[in-house]
């Protein structure tokens, strides 16, 4: 029986070793993922318009724009041009398997997850010194200087760039602590100095932007679920055995 072999330079590496190659360079998960997918895409197909779209759209991504560029990338990545529009439609396949599994399932999980999907733009100060926050806080209660101003003075984050600015993020992006002072505080509102780890925190809500189910966030919460479920196939489904050899292999 013939066996395929990869060379790379002098080094010769038989199809067997690919395994354990792919361990040993952290390359095993998503190659495992790929399989998954091209399992779970096997049955969907592409309307001829929807191939030649899908070409298009690859062959520019890959700023491949004449015929010896194609064939080049082709031998650079051990491919026969037969192959092309599997590679090139995987795309769209994806996304047919993703509607078809998943949609029934996001307005239940938008309303579970709404609470981490709202967002804010809040502005915060942080300094290390309690007696000083608490200064700051009083200052800005007074009216004394804009907390923009105060923000890029005394405040010891990166946010002191942006006189405090911040957002807008998702509720899930902040320290818990701050999110949840933020989750019911009145926008422009000082609230009183904070104590997170060694920093001491001064936070005012700007706004608070309610997550709506709109086109875009259907979109996330359809890959949320996607990538859900594909990491339980992976655990679930994905074990390595070993196979004893053939001993009749090789007999004529």
């Amino acid at each position: 029986m013939n066996h395929q072999v990869l060379q790379i330079g002098s080094q010769i590496i038989p199809s067997e070793n690919l395994l354990s190659l792919l361990r040993n360079h952290l390359m095993f998960p998503q190659f495992v993922r790929e399989l998954i997918i091209d399992q779970a895409i096997a049955d969907y197909t592409c309307t001829l318009e929807e191939e030649n779209q899908a070409k298009t759209q690859f062959l520019q991504q890959n700023q491949i724009n004449s015929e010896e560029k194609l064939h080049a990338w082709l031998k650079q990545n051990s491919l026969e041009i037969e192959q092309l529009p599997q590679i090139s439609t995987k795309g769209i396949k994806l996304e047919k398997f993703k509607t078809a599994q998943f949609t029934h399932q996001i307005q239940s999980y938008f309303l579970t997850r709404k609470a981490q999907l709202d967002r804010i733009i809040y502005s915060l100060i942080r300094v290390t010194d309690g007696g000083i926050a608490q200064e700051l806080y009083f200052r800005l209660l007074e009216g004394e200087q804009p907390f923009a101003e105060v923000a890029k003075a005394y405040s010891e984050g990166a946010e002191a760039q942006t006189g405090g600015l911040i957002g807008p993020v998702e509720l899930s992006v902040p320290h818990p602590a701050i999110a949840q002072r933020l989750r019911v505080a009145q926008p422009g509102k000082i609230e009183s100095p904070l104590r997170i780890q060694e920093w001491w925190v001064i936070l005012r809500l700007e706004k608070f932007i309610p997550a709506q189910l709109d086109q875009i966030m259907e979109k996330k919460l359809l890959n949320e679920l996607f990538l859900t479920w594909l990491n339980q196939e992976v655990e679930e489904k994905v074990s390595i055995q070993t196979i004893p050899d053939d001993p009749c292999e090789g007999q004529n």
